[in-house]
């Protein structure tokens, strides 16, 4: 068998998504490999395809008991013989699974780190031969990610106790530069293959609601979307039991996770959600990483997260089957106070010295202002993540809510000059609320206790929105005319920059959002507002079918004691809607349905599906067939075309050199002399990364646009940038290619240059 044979046998595709093909090939040549890549990319089958291909036992050192069991129900479903050592099993379970290890049995063993350095563990390893030695949830080693474990370090003295090294692969879905190299230098990994794929989830459409009441915006979601499986993240305890005690009253199904929860209670509410009988799981961030369940809908955050790495992780556990999915944070500036409380009064980490700990407390306050920034930018939500962890985004994804809604700009210095007064009349005592109240002539209780109607400021801005006013304030301390204290009660005072703007020396352009382009006036009236969702996809006709499947899913799911989605995922039952197998063979070429699981279920499924269209063909789905199927499943790439673009020697000499191209232009004539049934298509920008990564060209934001740039190296290997037109009639400035370029593109694609 080769890695494709594997491939199709145990997990049912036909090819590598991007990325996969390349870290496979390296651990299987002997190489430590680096795989940062986003949730639903498809980590663990980098490890899992070679670990069935090299002679040894692969040991994948993994964090949660919850995640270990997960993977190996999942490959045990697929056919794979694979097996966990954690606390969750008595010394004599543990004692029969390394003994049946060590005479062959499994090829894979998910172990938690505190166990690497166990007797029994030790005895083990000294006895069978190690191959491939897999640290899953690799931030979890440094210092610098947001959920460092001390425990992750036995990993390395592990490695340096086995007679023969083995090759080491790390894996993670989120890792800025810093974390990476981290991960690199304290594994110890030898001239690794680093693979960054790319950060941005396609399927996943990000939004930033600012809810008058949050309740309200919640309880309507939620109902609004019955039936389908989400998280709802709360900053507290208290607030969980809140949010589930509303839920529950609403008739909702959900169930709640949290550390002030009994074990054994929090195990059977994680069951209760990954075995869709309670679909809602309200939750702290005590749950979820590793969390493999892949037909999460939706991720709701009812308070701001710590980070973009902790936002990032949390919200990718939505979609990761590819379906288009929703992540939503509900943000209100008090959740910014209450994080600097929590953070203020954590117990501290007895694992660092004095120095190391105020590095990590300077760097937590960091990371807090980005993700504040992040709820308060009006630009592209994706573009900001993606130039959080050092990827270039677009500056309009067209799919989340700062690209939906329409802003108009208007000059706002006078009102900014006014919020500066009020600051210092007000001489720094107080914070956002009372500032805001004051300015707006508000008539509380608390504003007239602190006599603000006795400052000049007040009631200066009356004629503006409350929300607004926020808004302005905010973006005022985004661009640094004011500053927060960094206590509890975070009090408002200007800076220096502020004379800039007292002077008339600069001006504060402020983006005011249309109100008619807003989505259900920012009520949460429990309507879809992301990208389409699958009653989109399927037509009625479809829905019914598709219920009849997940139906027959849930079904065997109780008889064999798994979760639904192990059986199938929904991104499957969709295909299957989609595609209308009648017979084996046409099953078998369904994404995600390998020899054993067709053996194990297809009948019945095929029974269902022949039943419900009287062995007929029929179109039960919306468009064309490839924009039916989920994100990552359209196109030619689970129908042959899964190696990753490459052109033999004899097709490169075939281009058609020109004076000048666009990478556009140059991608359609490399993709013309391709082997079309078995690489994918190479795009203009694709070539462009390419090009920026050897230093020749870079993107810089200038004057709030974006412009490409050719570097020097860039002008000698014959770049340059000239103007082109737009549909619309507009010019614009776009980098060409000479034939020297043209060339250096050529070379890179060569096939058995990236063989190499």
């Amino acid at each position: 068998m080769d890695k494709y044979d594997v491939l199709k046998r145990y997990f049912g595709y036909c090819g590598f998504r991007k990325g996969q093909e390349l870290l496979v090939d390296s651990i299987l040549a002997g190489r430590d490999v680096l795989g940062i890549m986003p949730t639903g990319a498809g980590k663990s089958l980098c490890y899992q395809v070679p670990a069935l291909l090299l002679r040894g036992v692969t040991v994948v050192v993994s964090p949660l008991i919850s995640l270990m069991k997960d993977q190996v129900q999942a490959l045990n479903q697929a056919g794979v013989h694979a097996a966990y050592i954690n606390s969750s099993l008595s010394e004599g379970q543990i004692a029969k699974a390394l003994l049946l290890a060590s005479k062959g049995r499994y090829k894979i063993i998910y172990v938690a780190p505190e166990r690497l350095e166990t007797p029994g563990f030790l005895e083990f390893a000294a006895k069978v031969e190690i191959s491939l030695v897999t640290v899953d949830e690799a931030h979890c080693i440094s210092q610098w990610g947001q959920d460092f474990r001390p425990s992750y370090l036995k990993i390395v003295q592990f490695i340096r106790r086995l007679e023969k090294r083995p090759v080491v692969s790390a894996f993670t879905a989120t890792a800025t530069g810093r974390v990476k190299e981290d991960i690199s230098c304290v594994l110890g990994l030898i001239s690794p293959q680093v693979l960054v794929t790319g950060f941005d989830r396609g399927n996943l459409y990000f939004g930033v609601e600012y809810p008058a009441k949050k309740d309200t915006y919640l309880l309507n979601y939620v109902l609004g979307h019955a039936g389908e499986s989400g998280i709802v993240y709360c900053a507290t305890r208290k607030n969980v039991e809140a949010v589930h005690a509303m839920l529950s009253l609403a008739g909702v199904q959900a169930t709640k996770y949290h550390a002030g929860l009994d074990n054994e209670i929090r195990q059977q509410n994680q069951e209760d959600f990954m075995y869709d009988k309670c679909p809602v799981m309200v939750a702290t961030n005590a749950f979820g990483m590793g969390i493999d369940k892949s037909n999460i809908r939706y991720v709701l955050h009812y308070n701001m997260p710590q980070g973009m790495e902790n936002y990032y992780q949390e919200a990718g556990r939505a979609g990761r089957d590819g379906v288009d999915s929703e992540c939503i944070l509900l943000y209100s500036a008090q959740d910014a106070v209450l994080l600097r409380y929590m953070m203020e009064n954590k117990e501290p980490n007895t694992e660092f010295t004095v120095e190391e700990s105020a590095a990590v407390e300077q760097w937590d306050m960091e990371r807090l202002r980005a993700m504040e920034n992040y709820c308060k930018t009006k630009d592209c939500l994706r573009g900001y993540i993606l130039n959080y962890f050092g990827e270039y985004g677009s500056v309009r994804c067209g799919n989340c809510s700062n690209c939906k809604k329409e802003f108009e700009e208007m000059d706002a210095t006078e009102a900014a000059i006014k919020v500066l007064e009020c600051v210092r009349q007000m001489r720094g005592r107080y914070g956002l609320r009372v500032v805001t109240g004051t300015l707006l002539g508000e008539n509380t209780a608390k504003l007239r206790e602190y006599r603000v109607s006795e400052y000049p400021a007040y009631a200066g801005l009356k004629e503006w929105q409350q929300g607004e006013l926020r808004e302005l304030v905010g973006q005022m301390l985004l661009e640094g005319y004011l500053e927060q204290t960094k206590d509890k009660y975070a009090l408002l005072g200007e800076t220096k920059k502020a004379q800039e703007l007292l002077k008339g020396e600069a001006r504060l352009i402020f983006k005011r959002c249309r109100q008619d382009s807003t989505r259900n006036a920012g009520a949460g009236a429990g309507v879809s507002i992301g990208k389409r969702s699958r009653s989109d996809i399927l037509n009625s006709r479809g829905l019914s079918l598709f219920d009849l499947l997940r139906g027959l899913r849930t079904e065997i799911a109780r008889e064999e004691s798994v979760p639904p989605y192990i059986i199938f995922s929904d991104r499957t039952l969709i295909e299957l809607c989609v595609r209308l197998p009648l017979n084996g063979q046409e099953m078998q070429k369904v994404a995600g349905i390998g020899e054993n699981k067709y053996a194990r279920y297809g009948e019945r499924f095929l029974e269902v599906i022949n039943s419900f269209t009287k062995g007929k063909r029929e179109k039960l789905y919306f468009g064309e067939e490839d924009e039916a199927l989920p994100g990552n499943l359209r196109g030619a790439s689970y129908r042959g075309a899964n190696r990753e673009f490459a052109l033999t020697k004899e097709q490169a000499e075939q281009v058609p050199y020109i004076e000048a191209a666009l990478g556009a232009t140059l991608a359609v004539a490399l993709n013309a002399l391709r082997d079309a049934e078995c690489r994918k298509k190479i795009s203009g920008a694709e070539i462009f990364r390419f090009m920026e990564s050897e230093g020749y060209v870079k993107e810089k934001r200038v004057d709030g646009i974006w412009k490409k740039i050719v570097s020097e190296e860039g002008v000698k290997a014959g770049l340059f940038v000239g103007m082109r037109m737009s549909k619309a009639g507009k010019e614009y400035e776009d980098v060409y290619y000479g034939k020297e370029a043209q060339r250096l593109v050529v070379e890179h694609y060569l096939e058995n240059t990236k063989e190499e």
